[in-house]
């Protein structure tokens, strides 16, 4: 196998922007004063500080209160995936995500087998008129979903923002249907440009706040400080939380990650945030300039305001095989579209991570890759893509 030159699969965020210095202070500090906590098991929810950190972080940002009480600190935002997926679910029933969405949450939903039901996309995220549907027809057949799963910001793959008109809607149908909502807000940190909407939870919190709609809330620091130090967390109020916490059997998470974190983040995440985004934006200015140089003729591709992917859509008359053993052959590695498919369809898309690669190699990369979408099509015809090029047919 060729070795990987161009590694546009892994999604991690920019090492040169790591807080080595800081983080080793931090270590320093918290293992001397925290030494007797190191020495326990941290329980469901996890060390205190962070909690806090968390909820002040989560609040400031959505103009809410939020009790650390209701915070549990998890192994990465995966984990809490999978907890509440156990937690909510027996296998054969439904769940609800996006028609494209993480890999690794439909590969936790089809371990546990579930059925998984995947609704269309737009540039606003996840449809609300086809969910709606597919909500009044799992009713009539009586299968509504467990819950409803969604990346609001920055959607992996697709890069969407769901805007505030379309979450009002999504409160508004969960709670016709009496569905919870859990919302994936991993990537809510890596943010570039724009206004960024409420959470639900918030949303509903301010607006609606006996709306009836049970909320799940995910957040990370995997995408902006390092997977490494593997902490997420969870956010619900009982007897929610107290579901989900049943779930748990792990005596809780790394403490000494999160002491670390917490003491590096005792004066907020905005400092840290204004140093590692601006040089993603810029390696993102530069994926997709080059993409506008070496391939504007003939894909579609997103513009996301923050996250760590760019979703490229590309003609329907590239082989798929083809193209991947091109770029096999030319050191260059993707994720293709299949991967997050909730029914592995063969979709004309694929993936780029662009964070951790320096601009050099992105500016090297993206001829090779428009090199081989060129050479695995079949035909010579001018691509045509639907008015809503998010949108794929199995």
């Amino acid at each position: 196998m060729t070795d990987v030159r161009f590694d546009f699969g892994t999604g991690r965020s920019d090492p040169a922007t790591f807080p080595t210095a800081a983080l080793q202070a931090a270590a320093v500090k918290v293992i001397e004063r925290d030494r007797e906590l190191l020495t326990n098991y941290p329980g469901s929810l996890g060390y205190e500080p962070l909690r806090k950190a968390m909820a002040k972080r989560e609040g400031d940002r959505e103009g809410v209160s939020v009790n650390p009480d209701h915070i549990s600190l998890t192994n990465g935002s995966m984990q809490a995936v999978t907890l509440v997926a156990e937690a909510l679910t027996e296998p054969g029933d439904v769940v609800i995500t996006e028609e494209f969405t993480y890999p690794g949450t439909l590969s936790a939903y089809r371990s546990l087998k579930l059925d998984i039901h995947g609704i269309g996309m737009d540039e606003h995220g996840m449809r609300m008129d086809l969910l709606r549907e597919r909500l009044v027809t799992l009713q009539t057949d009586e299968q509504l979903p467990k819950f409803l799963y969604v990346l609001t910001n920055y959607q992996n793959p697709g890069g969407t923002v769901m805007p505030t008109f379309r979450r009002r809607e999504l409160i508004a149908i969960a709670k016709e249907f009496g569905v919870p909502i859990c919302e994936d807000n991993c990537y809510g940190d890596v943010h570039y440009e724009g206004e960024v909407p409420p959470a639900l939870f918030a949303l509903s919190e301010k607006e609606t706040p006996e709306d009836g709609v049970e909320h799940i809330y995910l957040g990370s620091l995997s995408k902006i400080l390092a997977p490494g130090m593997r902490l997420g967390y969870l956010l619900a109020k009982p007897p929610m939380l107290d579901t989900l916490l049943a779930r748990r059997h792990d005596a809780g998470p790394n403490t000494l990650s999160a002491a670390i974190a917490a003491e590096f983040y005792q004066d907020g995440i905005g400092e840290h945030c204004a140093t590692s985004n601006p040089p993603l934006h810029a390696k993102l200015q530069r994926l997709t300039a080059g993409l506008s140089e070496e391939l504007g003729d003939l894909c579609h591709w997103s513009n996301p305001p923050g996250g760590l992917f760019l979703w490229l859509r590309y003609p329907e008359d590239v082989d798929q095989k083809k193209l991947w053993k091109l770029a096999e052959d030319a050191g260059l590695k993707f994720l293709p579209g299949i991967s997050f498919h909730y029914k592995l369809g063969k979709a004309p898309f694929l993936r780029l991570a662009f964070g951790h690669l320096t601009q050099e190699t992105i500016i090297a990369g993206v001829p090779v890759l428009a090199d081989c979408i060129r050479r695995a099509r079949t035909s010579n015809e001018a691509p045509e893509f639907p008015n809503n090029w998010l949108e794929f047919e199995t």
